[in-house]
C-alpha cells in the first residue's frame, strides 16, 4: 500500500457515538477508573508502574479477579500514565496526582477520541513485543535484553502488524472487500504473507501463513480490549498437539474455527486516524460536503460507485437544487486529462437532482462540453421540447463517455461491451470519429483498438487513432 495512493473512503459513525464506544472500550474504561481511585497514598515504582502492594486494590476497584487480576490492574494502570490520566508528580517519593488529561474524557467527543488513540498507540506497541517470558529467559547478565537471541525484530514486528491492519482497514472500506462482516484470520495473515503473482503457494509459504496467525491471535487478543476489532480466537482444539486427542471433534473445513476478526466502527476510525498521519489519502464519506462542486467532481474522481453516490448525496443535502445544478456544471467544464471523469460525476450527481435544476440543464444545451450530457438528462426526467444534438456534438459526447470510463475503470468488461456497441451501432463510425476535437480522441481511439475482439474493427480503430494525432499534431 502506497502512502501516494487515494485508499477508498471510510463511512465513519458520528463522533459521539465513537467517543462512547472509547469510553466502554475495556482498556481505557480501566484506566479512568484507576486514575480517579488513586489518592496521595498512591505509589509507583521507577518505571511508573503501580506498586506490587498496591495491586490487589487496584484490582479490586476494578472488580477483578482470578490469577490474571493483577496483571489486568497493572496494564490499566500503565495506560492510564501513558495517556496522561495520571501524572507521577515525584519519582523519587513515587507519588502520582490526578493528570490534566482526565478531564478531557468528560469533554467533547474529539477530546475523548484523542485520549483513546493514545491509549491506542499504547497497546499496539505492547502487540508488538513477544511474550513476557521470553523477554526474561533472555535477559542478559547487564539486565539488558538480547534481542538477537529472541529472533524477533521491533521495527519488523511492528511493519507486520501495521501492513495486517492496513490490508483489514482495505478489506473493511473497499466495495469488493466483506465491509462489515468478519474476516477469515488466515486470509488476512496470507494476504501480508503470500506474494500478489503467486500462484499455488509452496509449502515453506504456507508454513509462514501459519506462524502468522498464531503471532495475529496473540496480537488481536490483545487489541480487542481497547475497542479496535471484534476478535473470534482460534479454536484452541486447532492447536493441540498432533499426538493429543482433541476433547471433541474438529471440523477444519469450518473456517470460523481458524480466527475472525472484524474492524469495528471505533477501530476504522483509530486505524484511518494513523494512516492520515502517516501521510496515507484516507478521506472518509462527507469531507466534501462543505466543498464547491469542483472539489467533488475531482475528490469522488476515483471513489468507488456506492462511495462517491454516498459523498454526492451529502453535499446536494446541503444546497438547492438549481443552484446545485448550475455549480455541478460549472465545474465540469474543462479541457485537461481530468475533465471526462469529472464530467461523468457531474451526470452521476446530476441524476439525483429532481425537475427543478431544469432551467440550469437547458442554459447549456448549446455548450459544446455540456450540451450532450445536458440533452440526455432532460430526456431521462421527461422534459419537452429538447432539441436533437447535432452529430458531432453526438460523437463529441461518445469520446468523452469513453474517456470517463477508461479513466474510472481501466480495461473493464463494461467499458469492452460498450465498445462493441459503439463499433456495431455506428456504420462508419471511426470515419468521423478521428475528426472529433476532443484532446483524449486518440487515446480513446487506441483503447478501442486495444479492447474490441474482432480483428479488422480494432485495425480500423487503431488508424483513426493515427489519423486523430496526426491531426491534433502528436
Amino acid at each position: 500500500m502506497s502512502d501516494s495512493s487515494t485508499l477508498p473512503p471510510a463511512r465513519l459513525r458520528p463522533e459521539a457515538e465513537l467517543a462512547r464506544a472509547a469510553l466502554s472500550a475495556p482498556v481505557l474504561a480501566r484506566a479512568a477508573r484507576l486514575a480517579r481511585w488513586a489518592g496521595p497514598g498512591t505509589r509507583v515504582d521507577a518505571g511508573g508502574g503501580l506498586a506490587e502492594e498496591q495491586l490487589p486494590a487496584a484490582a479490586e476497584q476494578l472488580g477483578l479477579s482470578g490469577d490474571d487480576a493483577a496483571a489486568y490492574a497493572s496494564e490499566a494502570w500503565r495506560i492510564a500514565v501513558d495517556t496522561g490520566l495520571v501524572d507521577i508528580t515525584d519519582e523519587e517519593a513515587g507519588t502520582v496526582a490526578p493528570g490534566e488529561d482526565l478531564a478531557l474524557l468528560t469533554g467533547s467527543p474529539q477530546d475523548v477520541l484523542g485520549v483513546w488513540l493514545t491509549a491506542l498507540e499504547a497497546v499496539l506497541a505492547d502487540a508488538s513485543v513477544p511474550d513476557l517470558d521470553d523477554l526474561v529467559d533472555a535477559m542478559a547478565e547487564g539486565g539488558e535484553v538480547d534481542l538477537s537471541s529472541l529472533d524477533w525484530d521491533p521495527d519488523a514486528e511492528s511493519e507486520f502488524l501495521d501492513g495486517v491492519l492496513g490490508n483489514l482497514y482495505l478489506l473493511t472500506v473497499g466495495e469488493e472487500g466483506p465491509g462489515d462482516a468478519p474476516v477469515p484470520l488466515p486470509a488476512l495473515a496470507a494476504s501480508v504473507i503470500v506474494p500478489s503473482d503467486m500462484g499455488e503457494p509452496s509449502n515453506e509459504v504456507l508454513e509462514q501463513v501459519s506462524d502468522a496467525m498464531m503471532r495475529l491471535d496473540d496480537q488481536f487478543r490483545l487489541l480487542e480490549p481497547i475497542g479496535l476489532v471484534e476478535y473470534q480466537p482460534v479454536d484452541e482444539a486447532l492447536m493441540a498437539d498432533v499426538d493429543e486427542e482433541p476433547a471433541v471433534p474438529v471440523d477444519e473445513a469450518d473456517v470460523s474455527r481458524y480466527g475472525m476478526v472484524r474492524l469495528t466502527p471505533l477501530g476504522l476510525y483509530g486505524l484511518r486516524a494513523r494512516l492520515l498521519d502517516a501521510g496515507f489519502e484516507a478521506p472518509a464519506v462527507g469531507d466534501l460536503a462543505d466543498k464547491g462542486a469542483d472539489a467533488l467532481l475531482d475528490g469522488t474522481a476515483p471513489f468507488p460507485p456506492a462511495a462517491a453516490h454516498a459523498e454526492t448525496e451529502l453535499w446536494l443535502a446541503g444546497r438547492g437544487p438549481l443552484d446545485a445544478a448550475r455549480e455541478l456544471l460549472a465545474a465540469a467544464r474543462g479541457t485537461d486529462t481530468g475533465a471526462p471523469l469529472r464530467r461523468l460525476r457531474c451526470q452521476q450527481a446530476l441524476s439525483l437532482v429532481g425537475t427543478e435544476a431544469e432551467p440550469a440543464l437547458r442554459e447549456v444545451l448549446d455548450d459544446a462540453e455540456l450540451g450532450g450530457l445536458a440533452r440526455v438528462w432532460l430526456t431521462e426526467h421527461g422534459a419537452r421540447d429538447v432539441p436533437a444534438p447535432p452529430q458531432e456534438m453526438v460523437f463529441w459526447l461518445t469520446i468523452d463517455t469513453v474517456a470517463a470510463q477508461l479513466a474510472a475503470e481501466g480495461n473493464s468488461e463494461e467499458l469492452r461491451a460498450l465498445v462493441e456497441g459503439l463499433a456495431q451501432q455506428h456504420s462508419g463510425f471511426f470515419d468521423t470519429a478521428w475528426r472529433v476535437e476532443h484532446p483524449a480522441t486518440p487515446d480513446v481511439l487506441e483503447a478501442m483498438g486495444r479492447l474490441h475482439p474482432d480483428k479488422k474493427i480494432a485495425k480500423e480503430a487503431r488508424k483513426a487513432a493515427f489519423k486523430a494525432r496526426s491531426q491534433q499534431g502528436g
